[in-house]
């Protein structure tokens, strides 16, 4: 049996404040559809992934997927494939419609109708949606609603509702793959918001599971914080690492330091573009992994990475950390030398690694000493950098 994934991520999200579409906005370093689109992958039943996208977003979507659609996606023996975007519709019924044409090539059997929105369902629920499915053709997750809930009309109550039948529904709604494709087709005339209704409407007896309270949709920025605080709260183990970096002068007329160049009588002696700096941090993030440190994965014997720039380095260093699913506390620098003077720049550099990392400033911290005219520093014979940064990673 072949099981496909629609997940729904054309909508333009401006109740979420951003300046992008929500889906695309990063929670705790990777954005909202990354790990929408991680969990579906987490799952061996699923075998292929058809993402619905705004036409004007396949730069953010491109940008947003790189590190899965680079990964092997071997589920247990299992080949998934993430297929191109299609683009979305002008309604979300559309947009729907779009991704289940999209999937026409390869006809699988059975089809789930995700929001991308809704990042936190887990993958054993997506596995118990597929087999309750697989038996039953229609099934759609659902809340009890526990509140009262009120009939209003023009702010005045018509009717108390028996709470008892209703449920909030929540998705992937899952159907099989030639049913909800008809269903589709004969009602695309209609606006509806939600599968199950369109599926209800042509006679489909739709069946309802026990959703998850985590499930819920992102819609508000209230819902953005939320999403934060959930993943933090699963961020328990804490580490830090140290760096500690060396560079000598020779001839020059600039240095280059936590990626900002810095007029000087002398410049830093490297392969790369020496900046000591970046070089002493990315040992220290790798360092708090258990990475091990820069050398092992940009060698200076390499000469690809001659000239190269540090922030290449520390990208990667960031990257490793996102791979392990964790994300980076706080990060402090401090950079030991009789001249050139850091205090001027310290703000820019702060601002850049900050930018590096997708990390607010807040999160830097720039500090430079001198070793009283002591040792190598102090002889202005080069310069020299450490670093400690603290990473939360799940246990």
């Amino acid at each position: 049996m072949r099981v496909a994934v629609i997940i729904v991520a054309a909508g333009r999200g401006h109740r979420a404040g951003g300046e992008i579409p929500k889906q695309y906005i990063s929670v705790c370093g990777k954005t909202i559809l990354e790990r929408t689109i991680e969990t579906f992958a987490k799952v061996p039943y699923i075998d292929l992934i058809q993402c619905v996208i705004h036409p004007d977003d396949r730069a953010l979507y491109d940008l947003s997927t790189q590190a899965i659609t680079q990964e092997d996606q071997a589920q247990k023996g299992q080949v998934m494939t993430i297929l191109d975007p299609v683009p979305g519709g002008a309604t979300r019924q559309q947009s729907v419609m779009n991704g289940l044409q999209g999937l026409a090539q390869d006809e699988p059997d059975l089809v789930l109708i995700h929001d991308a929105a809704r990042p936190f369902i887990s993958p054993k629920h997506i596995e118990d949606i597929i087999i309750a499915a697989t038996d039953h053709g229609a099934v759609v997750p659902v809340l009890p609603v526990v509140d009262t809930v009120k009939l209003v009309s023009k702010n005045k109550i018509k009717e108390t509702m028996d709470r008892k039948t209703l449920a909030l529904a929540q998705t992937p709604q899952a159907f099989r793959y030639k049913l909800i494709f008809m269903a589709h087709k004969r009602m695309e005339t209609q606006d509806m918001t939600d599968d199950s209704a369109i599926a209800e409407s042509c006679g489909v007896q739709v069946l309802t599971i026990t959703g998850e309270e985590s499930n819920f949709k992102i819609t508000t920025r209230e819902d953005l914080k939320k999403a934060e605080n959930m993943i933090k709260d699963n961020l328990t183990d804490i580490r830090s690492g140290l760096g500690y970096d060396v560079h000598a002068f020779e001839e020059g007329s600039q240095v280059i330091l936590g990626g900002i160049p810095i007029d000087h009588d002398q410049k830093l002696k490297g392969h790369s573009d020496a900046d000591v700096a970046l070089h002493a941090l990315t040992d220290a993030m790798l360092g708090a992994i258990g990475a091990g440190d820069i050398g092992q994965y940009f060698p200076p014997s390499d000469d690809q990475w001659k000239g190269a720039s540090s922030d290449i380095f520390l990208k990667h260093a960031a990257q490793l950390i996102k791979e392990e699913g964790g994300i980076i506390s706080n990060i402090d620098l401090t950079i030991i030398c009789e001249a050139p003077k850091i205090l001027p720049h310290a703000q820019a550099m702060r601002e850049n690694i900050a930018n590096i990392l997708s990390i607010t400033p807040s999160r830097v911290s720039i500090k430079a000493t001198t070793t009283e005219k002591l040792g190598f520093t102090g002889r202005k014979e080069g310069i020299a950098a450490q670093a400690i940064a603290t990473v939360r990673l799940p246990e």
